[in-house]
């Protein structure tokens, strides 16, 4: 990770992604929500958090529940990797 818990543009595993995604957890339910996603993407310095954050939820929740939990974050790598340009590998 960088400076701050930033991801920097090189490269991160799954499991670095998750841990600089649980910094934004601020109710600590182990679940990522539009707005602790909007966030995380405003701190990486991306432009219109707010609306890749309600399309990244969109995108990866598949239960519909309005929140990204531990089954789901597949769905939010293949996001961050296509949309927000975030190199994430599995190891």
């Amino acid at each position: 990770m960088a400076i701050r818990g930033i991801p920097s543009s090189r490269e991160m595993t799954v499991d670095d992604f998750k841990d600089w995604l649980k910094q934004f957890d601020t109710d600590n339910d182990g679940r990522i929500s539009r707005g602790e996603l909007r966030e995380a993407i405003r701190r990486r310095g991306g432009w219109f958090s707010g609306l890749k954050a309600g399309r990244a939820v969109r995108h990866a929740d598949r239960d519909n529940s309005g929140f990204v939990d531990e089954s789901e974050i597949e769905n939010l790598v293949a996001f961050a990797q296509k949309t927000l340009g975030m190199k994430i590998t599995a190891w």
